[in-house]
């Protein structure tokens, strides 16, 4: 029989305080959200001033770290990658589903997902989880594309750093469905509703040094961003 995987909040400092109706304690739904976002923010403390960057994020959830393992990379010249790698970080997951008109300024919203992960951020230095943690990335951004690709250099491996953050202390939130308004402001009449807000990938482009014709797992992938995100 297998071991229940632990819940999403262990701790106080990921524990949904406000609005917490939308919490979600599913790490499975964390999975699928972090599986279908191709952006995460940096949250880190570079010594004078706090930055927050987007990244790009590969994560293996049964990685070496508790709950399994976000990675994040970056140049070995970045000063947020070298301050990310001595001190606790955040890192959060947004997609936005639909804008929420209501009857009120008050009750207007946003149908979401979000996901915000806290950790000591590790510098991957094993070779081979380095090399499997920039495969991976690549993966998240096209499906299979790593394996159709050359190895990567020395030097081009020298030039790039991996963070890892344990996917423990994790918590979610999300909120769908429609408007809540006043009984007194529906009874007006004003109209109300959902905008449904979605991404959508367009035929790949060939690069102008390129062939056209575009590879299976490049085109599997522009036919099911739309669905796999919507």
């Amino acid at each position: 029989m297998s071991t229940p995987a632990p819940p999403l909040s262990p701790t106080e400092r990921t524990t949904v305080r406000r609005g917490s109706n939308r919490a979600l304690d599913d790490r499975a739904a964390l999975h699928a959200l972090l599986d279908v976002a191709l952006i995460a923010h940096l949250g880190v403390d570079v010594g004078d001033h706090p930055v927050v960057l987007p990244v790009a994020f590969a994560v293996d959830p049964d990685g070496p770290d508790d709950g399994g393992t976000l990675y994040i990379h970056g140049s070995v010249a970045a000063r947020w990658l070298t301050a990310s790698s001595t001190t606790t970080v955040c890192v959060t997951v947004t997609e936005l589903d639909g804008l929420v008109a209501a009857r009120s300024g008050f009750h207007h919203s946003m149908n979401y997902r979000s996901a915000v992960v806290i950790g000591a951020a590790r510098l991957v230095d094993d070779p081979s989880e380095k090399s499997h943690a920039l495969a991976l990335t690549v993966d998240h951004m096209v499906p299979g594309r790593a394996a159709t690709l050359r190895e990567p250099t020395r030097k081009e491996l020298a030039a790039t750093s991996v963070l890892a953050v344990a996917l423990r202390e994790a918590s979610m939130k999300q909120r769908d469905g429609d408007p809540v308004d006043e009984p007194e402001d529906v009874a007006a009449g004003a109209w109300a509703g959902v905008i449904p807000v979605r991404r959508v990938a367009g035929a790949p482009l060939s690069a102008d040094d390129s062939h056209d014709h575009v590879p299976a797992d490049v085109t599997a992938r522009a036919a099911g961003l739309s669905d796999a995100i919507g």
